[in-house]
């Protein structure tokens, strides 16, 4: 079986027919990255988007033997960039959320591990209520909380599929947890931007 270093330098050399083959062996490896931080009914379009993506930067892998982590950082900035162009300002108020929601919010921004209960709570008044949340931050520091606290990446991992440093990394999580904490405590009755049906 050819390695994926083959395979790129057959694409490279011309015969895009090649890139087939890295497209069926890393399918389901981008679909899952994509289906962490997309709405489930635009994943199979973004998934397509880095694939484009992916053939069209394909000459700057410099590490071909490393493809796998190279598509990852891919994948992950395309998540990245749909956050970003997403976006759009729409007036939402915390009281749209119910008492159960509410109560689950108060229970992931409370002094215990945030993270563990994020990962560990399949409640959906819990997610609704996250997802509302992450709504609220910019796509920079929704990306940031998602791989850092929601999947447990390291600082360092996270900066190398985002492609920025890792202090910035740090700062954003540090900076976006206290964003949440603010949003979800201190201004419960005031307008937000965008609505849980845009997450």
């Amino acid at each position: 079986m050819l390695t994926d270093t083959d395979i790129i330098r057959q694409v490279l050399d011309g015969k895009i027919n090649a890139f087939e083959v890295l497209l069926e062996r890393y399918q389901q490896h981008v679909l899952r990255i994509v289906k962490k931080h997309i709405p489930f009914d635009l994943v199979e379009e973004v998934a397509h988007d880095v694939f484009v993506r992916v053939y069209q930067a394909l000459p700057s892998c410099k590490q071909p033997e490393r493809f796998p982590q190279w598509l990852s950082a891919v994948a992950v900035r395309t998540c990245y960039d749909f956050w970003r162009e997403r976006y759009r300002k729409r007036e939402v108020p915390m009281s749209s959320l119910s008492e159960q929601q509410q109560r689950w919010v108060d229970r992931v921004i409370s002094t215990q591990s945030q993270e563990a209960q994020v990962r560990h709570d399949t409640d959906h008044d819990g997610h609704e209520a996250l997802y509302w949340a992450l709504s609220k931050l910019s796509a920079e520091d929704r990306m940031v909380v998602e791989l850092v606290h929601l999947e447990g990446y390291s600082h360092k991992d996270a900066a190398n599929l985002l492609g920025w440093s890792t202090a910035n990394v740090k700062i954003r999580a540090f900076r976006a947890r206290k964003q949440l904490h603010k949003f979800l405590t201190h201004e419960k009755n005031a307008p937000y931007s965008r609505s849980l049906t845009d997450v």
